[in-house]
């Protein structure tokens, strides 16, 4: 049974920086993809950012690119994502999720994981 445990979320002011962990279980982490979406309320759940199993490639939303670093640490089966400049759109439930395919990419990425965590909600105040 996959579990994926979020956490690191809370509140903080804008412009300031927010690093979320996720520890996975239950597969063998290297062999898969893992990443991160999140939804604001009112809206659709959308895409942030994946690692690709050895951590050799990465993907983005435009939104957050420059500002978040994904990145994961096998040994530990831990992903992270480091959120700097932090906007008050960022506000959003954060879910970490795991996938055995990479994102594609059609004018934005579009990645369907297989398992999902519970979420950890990040708010930024202006």
């Amino acid at each position: 049974q996959v579990q994926l445990v979020e956490s690191g979320g809370g509140l903080v002011q804008a412009g300031e920086s927010l690093r979320l962990s996720c520890a996975a279980s239950g597969r063998t982490f290297s062999n898969y993809v893992m990443g991160w979406h999140r939804q604001a309320p009112g809206k659709e759940r959308e895409f942030v950012a994946a690692i690709s199993g050895r951590g050799y490639s990465t993907y983005y939303a435009d939104s957050v690119k420059v500002r978040f670093t994904i990145s994961r640490d096998n040994a530990k089966n831990t992903v992270y994502l480091q959120m700097n400049s932090l906007k008050p759109e960022d506000t959003a439930v954060y879910y970490c999720a795991t996938a055995p395919h990479l994102p594609r990419y059609s004018g934005t990425y579009d990645w369907a994981p297989d398992y999902w965590g519970q979420g950890t909600q990040v708010t930024v105040s202006s």
